[in-house]
């Protein structure tokens, strides 16, 4: 039995699947007797298409106990017209590698210089700000972000929400939280990495992390 769609419904609907990871924005056509027509969904192109309309069927079903041919269903995704259907690490080729991190303090300021290998070429980020503990780790974070801004060239933008060094058990985790900021909203990442050499290298890989693979996404043709 299919499910005749009030106005109220279709906007319970709507806000429902703009909760789904990587959508943005949806709206529900539906026809003059109550039933949906067409969904269109727009999201960021970090998911395979056939993926985010499993999702839409899902949530639909679980939430509403609504049943949707994925024929009805539009997606459109930011930035580029389509994602790699299956995510294997031989297809991001944007992994960055670390190549050195450097640390000038004058007075009680300290610039923080992370140089990051990507795609054979290398760049430089940097970022200064006060020489306290926990301004030193924010700044680790916040110098790759800016290496990374670079390579990206104003594609994305990556913004730091927080970093810390946490104790678990006998081990410490250097754990960061990035955000993909774009026009239609935000998204965060949480990446993490065991301190192994040092506190700066290991900031450095979590902030990586959190990036790496959604990264590879964004970058690929």
């Amino acid at each position: 039995m299919e499910h005749v769609l009030s106005s109220a419904l279709v906007a319970e609907i709507e806000e429902a699947l703009a909760q789904v990871s990587e959508i943005r924005a949806a709206r529900v056509v539906a026809s003059p007797g109550g039933l949906i027509d067409e969904i269109h969904i727009l999201a960021l192109p970090t998911k395979a298409p056939k993926q985010l309309a499993r999702d839409v069927e899902s949530t639909l079903m679980a939430a509403f106990g609504i049943e949707v041919d994925h024929k009805k269903i539009s997606i459109a995704q930011l930035g580029q017209e389509s994602v790699p259907q299956v995510a294997d690490d031989s297809k991001v080729k944007a992994r960055a590698q670390i190549k050195n991190i450097s640390v000038e303090v004058a007075g009680v300021y300290v610039t923080v210089a992370v140089a990051l290998e990507l795609e054979g070429d290398l760049y430089t980020g940097r970022a200064t700000g006060p020489a306290s503990r926990t301004g030193r780790e924010r700044l680790v974070a916040e110098a790759t972000l800016d290496a990374i801004a670079q390579y990206l060239q104003g594609a994305f933008t990556f913004a730091l929400e927080d970093v810390e060094i946490i104790r678990l058990g006998r081990e410490s985790i250097a754990c960061a939280c990035v955000v993909l900021v774009t026009s239609l909203g935000e998204q965060a990442f949480a990446g993490s990495a065991l301190v192994r050499q040092n506190d700066k290298d290991s900031i450095v890989r979590a902030t990586l992390d959190a990036i790496n693979r959604r990264l590879g996404f964004l970058t690929t043709p």
